[in-house]
């Protein structure tokens, strides 16, 4: 979705009701306070009453790690870019991640708020245990840390400089993702899938532009 500019303050109205925009928004460290307990019981459950080896469980763990990465760009690509072709699609869309491109400095709407957040994740669970069955215990976990790790560094990429040089071209990435063009750069977390789809930028042929980087970053 093509905006006029970028908005360097303020944040979308995505419902006139006060208490559905209110459930719009989430911090941070309330969604890793919701997933954490629930990511420790699940992998403690693996062990003590399903009697899941550790190495099983460690690699089915890191295995949903890994698919979350996969996830992120389909998700990322595919439905939150998604071409609206009716007006319903269009604020379907703006609603779930159209926003973040015209206000990329709305630091309450870079995770799924939790209402919506449990609904959504209580259904991937459901489907992986339809998938892999008990395994989903051990799997699940692992997917959900990479979300939040995910919706971490997606905070951190809009919030500060790269901590290491490792990480630039991670985080210069996703700044051309929201100034150059919004139909490459789709990982977020990682690269990985960007140079296996095409979709990666070519970081030495494309100009750094300072000033368009600092309008999608918070103020310190």
């Amino acid at each position: 979705m093509k905006f006029e500019k970028i908005h360097n303050k303020g944040q979308a109205r995505l419902f006139e009701n006060p208490y559905l925009e209110m459930l719009t928004k989430a911090h941070p460290l309330v969604i890793w306070g919701m997933y954490i307990p629930i990511i420790s019981y699940l992998l403690y459950y693996s062990r003590i009453h399903l009697d899941f080896t550790p190495t099983r469980i460690t690699l089915t763990f890191f295995g949903g790690m890994f698919f979350w990465s996969f996830f992120e760009y389909i998700a990322h690509r595919f439905i939150f870019h998604l071409i609206p072709e009716t007006e319903t699609t269009r604020k379907i869309v703006y609603t779930l991640h159209g926003n973040h491109h015209e206000y990329p400095r709305d630091k309450q709407r870079l995770f799924m708020p939790p209402l919506p957040s449990i609904i959504i994740s209580s259904a991937i669970f459901g489907l992986m245990y339809l998938v892999i069955g008990l395994h989903a215990v051990m799997f699940f976990p692992g997917f959900m840390l990479g979300y939040l790790i995910y919706g971490s560094m997606h905070y951190a990429i809009h919030a500060w400089n790269p901590p290491f040089k490792w990480m630039k071209p991670l985080w210069r990435n996703h700044h051309l993702h929201h100034y150059r063009n919004e139909h490459q750069g789709f990982g977020v977390s990682s690269t990985l899938w960007d140079h296996v789809f095409g979709t990666m930028f070519d970081l030495k042929n494309e100009k750094e532009d300072k000033e368009k980087v600092k309008e999608l970053m918070y103020d310190k």
